[in-house]
């Protein structure tokens, strides 16, 4: 089987990037929808420039894909981008959003391919909680949540401070797997990965949210 990986970067990404790799099969792209405008349903927005970083050390071909972040322009922007490489499909790391697995379903059957969601349905919690215990190196590049402060910009998760954000979660009511958009990550390396990414970053905190801007 060969396939593209729909990549931001990010945890969710990685590890639909891995199980397409445990599986045997052939990693064609990583594909990245890059935002132009300010908000997507979609797509991530920060650090997705990083995943040609990624690409260049797995020694796959990096597919950067420009959309407003608009609808229905952000999909044909995609499906473009897909209709002439030579794929049986591509993996996504959609978790529970069932705007975002039917629109990928849809464009998937247009195409005649096939779309994969190995992560749908997981519990959010053991999902992080496996990726960090198998090595995945999850780096928190914004946050937009109470009980999410600046400390956290710029973190690299380890199974202890993984169980912190899982109790703010618990007495804040968001999204421990940042499902919601809590939280963004950036994956710097993993099992998926034969190196690792080194990245020179800032950040930026108003008081309630923040981000970090990659240098």
């Amino acid at each position: 089987m060969r396939v593209a990986v729909l990549s931001s970067g990010g945890k969710d990404s990685a590890a639909a990037w891995w199980w397409a790799m445990c599986q045997g099969w052939t990693v064609d792209s990583l594909v990245t929808v890059r935002i132009t405008g300010d908000d997507s349903p979609m797509f991530q927005i920060p650090g997705t420039r990083l995943v040609g970083q990624q690409a260049k050390l797995a020694g796959v071909q990096w597919v950067e894909v420009e959309a407003t972040g608009s609808t229905p322009d952000d999909l044909e922007a995609l499906a473009c981008a897909l209709k002439n490489r030579e794929i049986d499909g591509f993996v996504s790391g959609a978790l529970r959003s069932d705007y975002q697995k039917s629109r990928l379903e849809r464009m998937a059957e247009r195409l005649g391919i096939r779309s994969w969601t190995p992560l749908w349905h997981q519990d959010g919690f053991q999902h992080v909680n496996d990726m960090v215990a198998n090595g995945f190196e999850i780096m928190i590049t914004s946050v937009s949540a109470d009980g999410l402060d600046e400390t956290w910009l710029g973190h690299v998760l380890t199974e202890n401070s993984f169980s912190r954000l899982n109790e703010l979660a618990k007495k804040h009511r968001f999204h421990v797997e940042g499902e919601g958009g809590e939280y963004e990550t950036l994956v710097l390396g993993g099992p998926h990965l034969p190196g690792r990414l080194e990245i020179e970053w800032s950040a930026s905190w108003d008081g309630r949210r923040g981000h970090l801007s990659f240098h």
